[in-house]
């Protein structure tokens, strides 16, 4: 029998220790470069007066914005007003009514919108249904509204490279008489017990992997989130939201990770105008990073609102960044 020198089985032992080597590096390399999902919210998007002037004169509020916007998977803004020509304005000490011209700019820049908030019933159940006829007809998807109860509570679903995102929206700024019922549009409102409901429903019944809420709370012009804001929030995160992002104040707010989880509880105004103070005439525009296992980064740009409520990247400012890697929040360069 003929036997093997011993420096043949040293080097077949050697090249079949770095064949495995090279294949866990492989298979560590597939999990940490796995497909990623980009999604960017921006807060309160107001189109009437001066905003919607604008839009009637061929201006694009939103054209500053317009590469960052495009760069994303997904793109979602809160529209802070109902769109429409029907209905009698509400007994409110501001109610906004954009004119449909304003849809295509809509539909050019945004995935979707979220309709909970203050305004969408300004002008009343039928202007609210006659808004939601004109998004159909010019298919800009929606959440957080419907003509039903169960369609305004209803998450918003996307597939993209494998991964099954819902999008659910709630307001809980009075006035609750814009809220939905079984036989009347509205909006979705904010109890505990139903957003726990919707956000499980999320998971079980519509097998999404990652469920993102969208909010519409707290007081005006407070640059903390109140103790009703984290009390939801907390407890949204707990029933198995990924994200947990808000608007409404006119300013931005504090942000926070429950759990591992991001909150950001206020990104403030994107096109809003009739606002002096720079708090007011400041906000984000958030980029999430989605896999798997939730939000694997983030990033806010700032954006300066004129005088005539349109938003420019304020290229001077740095925002915030987030990787899960390393676990924590850092001051970065989130410029364009």
């Amino acid at each position: 029998m003929t036997s093997i020198p011993f420096h043949f089985v040293a080097r077949l032992l050697a090249k079949t220790f770095l064949c495995i080597v090279a294949l866990i590096n492989s298979n560590v390399w597939a999990e940490t470069v796995s497909p990623s999902v980009s999604i960017v919210f921006v807060g309160d998007i107001m189109l009437d007066q001066l905003p919607g002037k604008l839009i009637e004169e061929g201006i694009d509020p939103f054209a500053a914005f317009a590469d960052i916007l495009r760069a994303a998977d997904l793109r979602i803004g809160n529209l802070e007003c109902v769109v429409g020509t029907t209905g009698s304005a509400w007994d409110k000490f501001y109610t906004f009514r954009a004119n449909p011209r304003v849809l295509p700019i809509l539909k050019r820049h945004f995935t979707a919108l979220s309709l909970a908030n203050n305004h969408s019933g300004d002008f009343g159940p039928m202007a609210f249904a006659e808004m939601l006829d004109l998004l159909d007809r010019e298919r800009i998807l929606y959440f957080g509204g419907g003509r039903t109860l169960s369609e305004a509570h209803a998450p918003l679903l996307f597939e993209r490279k494998g991964l099954r995102i819902a999008l659910l929206g709630f307001n809980e700024v009075l006035p609750r008489s814009f809220e939905a019922d079984f036989d009347k549009p509205g909006i979705a409102w904010s109890d505990d017990e139903q957003v726990q409901a919707d956000i499980k429903n999320a998971r079980t019944r519509y097998k999404a992997d990652i469920v993102i809420t969208f909010m519409h709370w707290g007081w005006e012009h407070e640059p903390f989130a109140s103790k009703r804001q984290r009390q939801l929030a907390h407890l949204m995160i707990e029933s198995g939201a990924d994200a947990v992002i808000g608007g409404h104040p006119h300013v931005t707010q504090d942000i926070e990770h429950h759990n591992g989880k991001p909150i950001f509880y206020s990104l403030g105004n994107f096109v809003f105008d009739g606002f002096s103070d720079q708090d007011n005439n400041t906000g984000w525009l958030l980029r999430l990073e989605l896999d798997k296992k939730g939000v694997r980064q983030w990033k806010t740009y700032i954006a300066e609102i004129d005088h005539n409520g349109i938003p420019h990247p304020a290229l001077h400012r740095k925002g915030y960044c987030y990787q899960r890697d390393n676990g924590k929040e850092i001051s970065c360069d989130a410029r364009p």
